[in-house]
């Protein structure tokens, strides 16, 4: 019997495509096995990219960093700004760092938020007595503003991205409402605005 044969296009296929970006005085890049650890005034970061197939390489006179990818399609090349955007996070992280801002949101019931030896515990949400208890990351750290100059509002800062989104998140569905009408019921934990700790003069 003949054994059916089935044919996948894949697209056209890119022979080389290749990008770049600066990086800015006093950080310090190393690049090696597709590993790259980023050091700045406000600590270090790694990150891995051996999942996707390119040649990554830091260029210390030109001090840019330039990703190339060989006989690949489209959806390959696309992961060339998504990787050297996430480089460029890294950088951002250790030269200004991030600040998420979090807003307590309710209608009734005062939201109490106490952060203590690393945990954040939410109180009195919708009235209820259980308490929510939210494990600060490492590298993350969380404190209440002063009620006398911010009222209902929490500060999360760190040097990664991806964990201080992650702490947020975590936050934010600790508190979210069951088995009501969340459009009428819209108490909760909130990121009301994303910041650096180190702003540009």
């Amino acid at each position: 019997p003949e054994v059916p044969v089935f044919f996948f296009f894949l697209g056209m296929k890119f022979v080389h495509s290749s990008q770049s970006i600066t990086v800015p005085k006093g950080v310090k890049v190393s690049i090696k096995q597709r590993v790259v650890v980023v050091k700045g005034p406000l600590g270090t970061l790694r990150r891995s990219f051996k999942h996707v197939q390119c040649f990554l390489a830091f260029n210390p006179k030109k001090r840019q960093i330039k990703m190339d990818v060989y006989d690949q399609c489209g959806m390959e090349v696309s992961k060339l700004n998504t990787c050297l955007s996430h480089i460029s996070n890294l950088i951002t992280g250790v030269t200004k760092g991030y600040k998420f801002h979090l807003k307590f949101a309710y209608a009734h019931f005062p939201i109490n938020v106490v952060v203590d030896s690393g945990i954040v515990e939410v109180r009195n949400f919708l009235g209820e007595k259980r308490v929510r208890k939210v494990p600060v990351m490492e590298g993350i750290k969380a404190e209440r503003t002063d009620p006398q100059r911010v009222k209902d509002e929490l500060v999360l800062t760190g040097i990664d991205l991806e964990r201080i989104s992650k702490q947020a998140a975590k936050i934010h569905q600790s508190c979210l409402v069951r088995r009501k009408d969340i459009r009428k019921f819209l108490d909760g934990i909130y990121v009301s605005k994303k910041a650096h700790q180190v702003e540009d003069d």
